[in-house]
């Protein structure tokens, strides 16, 4: 049986009753036959570059994952030299309190750190963040080399 030009020939093959229905799905979803889906993906399997097409998009998404990456390291950076600033002020400002007062002090500490942790709370949950407040030229300087 010699096939014609220009005419598609049957092909039977035995899938997994899973992968059917999954196949049944997607056609159904894109509003395509069965047969459609199964031939453009064998037709992409087949092809000479379908390896340069899944690098690509692989590639695509470890760019992505890079570059929010590189946007956690950013914002890790901010906030440990956030942090080693006011360390460092309150270190050089604050006078060490005498015996007498230290009592009502940790008290007061401990209102004062439950409040600090409600507005933290708050912040986190409704914004804004703290690096949309910095320049974006302080977060552009890997070098630290900015005041």
């Amino acid at each position: 049986m010699s096939a014609r030009p220009g005419r598609k020939q049957r092909l039977s093959v035995y899938l997994d009753p899973e992968l059917k229905q999954q196949l049944g799905d997607f056609a159904d979803r894109r509003g395509h036959s069965s047969s459609l889906i199964a031939e453009a993906a064998i037709a992409s399997f087949l092809s000479p570059d379908a390896d340069e097409r899944k690098e690509a998009a692989i590639s695509k998404r470890l760019d992505r994952i890079d570059r929010s990456i590189q946007r956690v390291e950013r914002d890790l950076v901010i906030a440990n030299e956030a942090f080693a600033l006011f360390v460092r002020f309150w270190l050089n400002t604050t006078v060490p309190l005498p015996e007498a007062a230290q009592a009502a002090a940790r008290a007061k500490g401990g209102e004062r750190y439950d409040k600090f942790i409600e507005a933290l709370g708050r912040r986190l949950a409704n914004g804004p963040r703290f690096r949309d407040e910095v320049p974006e030229e302080a977060q552009s300087d890997p070098s630290g080399s900015n005041p």
